[in-house]
């Protein structure tokens, strides 16, 4: 009750409809009717879900089926949600919903992890950043102390993630070159 997980390529059960799979979903996490609608009557509308509630999920769009994955996930109020590329198979319209959904759950004091390559999304909605490379774990901090960590100043995020991996890149080829 307490974690949402969305990943890249949601699963969903393709034969039910997108309200089945949210009333389902609700159950799961032992909502009754009552909480299913009042808690999904805001998320519904705000990505643009109206239209294919009634149709198979079979027949919905990886941006559609990336949709109703985040409502089933935010419909329970977890207190953690992770997303990995939860971009991925969005229009820019339903980017810009799902970036202010997270800024606001987040104020409402939800943790949100957030995986992904899109920098600009990490600078939009990120109070603190995890910079992963290699498998490694480079640098966390606010956007600032990475761009100072990175002796960046105030570059965007991208030149910092350069700045901080660029090292590593440069170890990694040393070591497959004297291993070739």
């Amino acid at each position: 009750k307490r974690l949402a997980y969305v990943p890249d390529f949601p699963f969903l059960y393709d034969k039910l409809t997108p309200w089945e799979f949210l009333r389902f979903t609700g159950q799961l996490f032992h909502m009754n009717e009552q909480d299913i609608e009042t808690r999904t009557r805001d998320l519904i509308p705000r990505f643009s879900l109206e239209p294919y509630l009634r149709k198979s999920i079979e027949s919905l769009s990886h941006g559609t089926r990336q949709r109703i994955a985040i409502v089933s996930a935010l419909m329970h109020n977890p207190e953690v949600f992770v997303l990995d590329e939860p971009m991925v198979g969005l229009d820019p319209h339903h980017q810009y919903i799902l970036k202010e959904v997270l800024k606001e759950r987040a104020a409402q004091g939800m943790t949100v992890f957030l995986s992904t390559h899109q920098l600009s999304v990490a600078e939009e909605v990120a109070d603190r950043i995890g910079i992963v490379h290699m498998g490694k774990l480079v640098a966390v901090g606010t956007e600032e102390e990475l761009h100072n960590l990175g002796g960046e100043g105030n570059a965007e995020l991208e030149a910092t993630f350069l700045a901080l991996t660029r090292e590593e890149s440069d170890v990694a080829v040393q070591r497959q070159l004297h291993q070739g």
